[in-house]
C-alpha cells in the first residue's frame, strides 16, 4: 500500500467539515480504521488538547460546545471523518464517481440532489454514529460507557472481555450534535431523510455477541453484550441502496395542506414528469430504508465542476473499463513486478519467502 497526503473535506450535516489525511491508491477493504494520532503536545497542555482541535474544526457554536465538554469527542468527530472518506472511497472505487471529495467537486455536488449526493449524507451520519458508539465501549468517553448499563455490570462486562457497543448514546449525540433542520422545503427533507436512513442502517446491524463461562466451557454462566457490525459492513448496505436509490419530486397533503416526499408510480412516469411536483393522492411514499435523491446525476465521464472525470483513471479490462472508460477506449501499459511468492511457515517462528518476478499490464482510460 502506498501512504499518500492528501487533503479532504467529507461532508456532513450542519456545516461540519474537517480536513483530514487518509489512506489512498491500493484499498483493500481490509485496511485498520484506526484514530489518528493527535499532533505532540507539551505536557502541561494535553488536558486542553481536545480544545485546540475543536476549534480548528468548522463547527457551528452548539457543535463547538459539545465538542468542547468531552475530551474524546474531537478525536471522534476526526475518526468518524476518516472513516467516511475511506469507506466512500472503496465502495466507488469501481466507478466513474469514485467518492472525489477534494475541492470544489465535493462542494458543488453537495450542492445538489444527485444519487451521490444521498449517499454522502447517509455514510456521514453513519460513521459518526459508529465511531461514537466504539468510542464509548472503548471507554475513550467521559459522558459514555458500555452500552448504558449500570457501573458495576460495566465493570464486569470489562472483566469478561465483554463490553457493548453504547448505540443508544451515539444516536441521541448525533441527533443533538447535527440538530434539526428546516423541512420546508422538498431538499431539506431528503437531506434529512438520507441523514437518518445511514443511522438506521446501524442500528438494523446490531448484533448480540455472547461468551460462556463456566467449568470446562460448560457455559453456567453467560454474558451477553450487543455488538456493532464492522463499518465496511454498513458501507456496502449503504452502497446497494445507492443502486436502488429513488427519485423524488414533491406533491402537497390535501388533509393537511402541507407538503410531502412522494414517488411516481413507475420510472417511465418519473421520466417523463422530470422535475415536475408528482401527483400525491396514488403515489406509493418511499420506504423508511431507500436513499432518495431529486435530480439526475452526470455521467462524471467528463471534467466538470462536480468530478473530474475518468480519463487516465486505472481500470481492469474484463470489468470496468468499457463502463469507467465512457466508450472511449484504454491504453495498456506492461510493467515488471516483484512481489513475495512461494511463502511457508518455518519453524520456529517466521514466514520465508521467495520473490518472483512477473509482467502485468496496466489498463487506463483514454482522454
Amino acid at each position: 500500500m502506498v501512504l499518500r497526503s492528501v487533503s479532504c473535506h467529507l461532508w456532513l450535516p450542519s456545516s461540519f467539515t474537517l480536513t483530514i489525511i487518509f489512506v489512498s491508491d491500493k484499498l483493500t477493504g481490509n485496511e485498520p480504521l484506526s484514530v489518528l494520532p493527535l499532533n505532540s503536545l507539551p505536557e502541561e497542555s494535553i488536558g486542553r488538547a481536545h480544545f485546540k482541535l475543536c476549534d480548528r474544526l468548522k463547527l457551528e457554536k452548539k457543535q463547538r460546545r459539545m465538542c468542547r465538554r468531552d475530551p474524546g469527542v474531537a478525536e471522534t468527530l476526526r475518526e468518524a471523518i476518516t472513516m467516511s472518506a475511506l469507506e466512500c472511497q472503496y465502495q466507488f472505487r469501481f466507478e466513474r464517481w469514485n467518492c472525489t471529495l477534494e475541492g470544489r467537486h465535493r462542494a458543488n455536488i453537495l450542492k445538489r440532489g444527485f444519487k451521490e449526493t444521498a449517499f454522502l449524507y447517509a455514510i456521514s451520519s453513519a460513521g459518526l454514529t459508529h465511531a461514537m458508539a466504539k468510542a464509548c465501549s472503548a471507554g475513550r468517553m467521559e459522558r459514555c460507557t458500555c452500552d448504558e448499563a449500570p457501573d458495576l455490570e460495566n465493570r464486569k462486562a470489562w472483566q469478561w472481555g465483554g463490553c457493548g457497543d453504547n448505540l443508544k448514546y451515539a444516536n441521541k449525540f448525533v441527533k443533538d450534535f447535527l440538530g434539526k433542520r428546516s423541512n420546508k422545503d422538498l431538499r431539506a427533507r431528503v437531506d434529512m431523510h438520507n441523514t437518518n436512513v445511514g443511522m438506521k442502517v446501524i442500528k438494523a446491524g446490531v448484533e448480540t455477541t455472547c461468551k460462556c463461562h463456566g467449568v470446562s466451557g460448560s457455559c453456567t454462566v453467560q454474558t451477553c453484550w450487543r455488538q456493532l457490525q464492522p463499518f465496511h459492513e454498513i458501507g456496502k448496505q449503504l452502497k446497494q441502496r445507492y443502486e436502488t436509490s429513488v427519485k423524488v419530486g414533491s406533491s402537497t397533503n390535501e388533509a393537511t395542506g402541507e407538503g410531502e416526499i412522494s414517488t411516481g408510480r413507475n420510472q417511465q412516469q418519473q421520466q417523463q414528469q422530470q422535475q415536475q411536483p408528482l401527483p400525491g393522492l396514488n403515489d406509493q411514499i418511499p420506504r423508511t430504508m431507500d436513499l432518495l435523491h431529486i435530480e439526475d446525476s452526470p455521467s462524471f465521464c467528463r471534467p466538470t465542476k462536480y468530478s473530474p472525470g475518468t480519463a487516465a483513471r486505472k481500470c481492469y479490462k474484463d470489468k470496468n473499463c468499457d463502463a469507467i472508460c465512457c466508450g472511449r477506449g484504454h491504453n495498456t501499459q506492461s510493467r515488471e513486478v516483484t512481489r513475495p511468492c512461494q511463502c511457508q511457515v518455518r519453524w520456529c517462528c517466521y514466514v520465508e519467502c521467495k520473490q518472483c518476478t512477473q509482467r502485468e499490464e496496466v489498463y487506463t482510460c483514454k482522454g
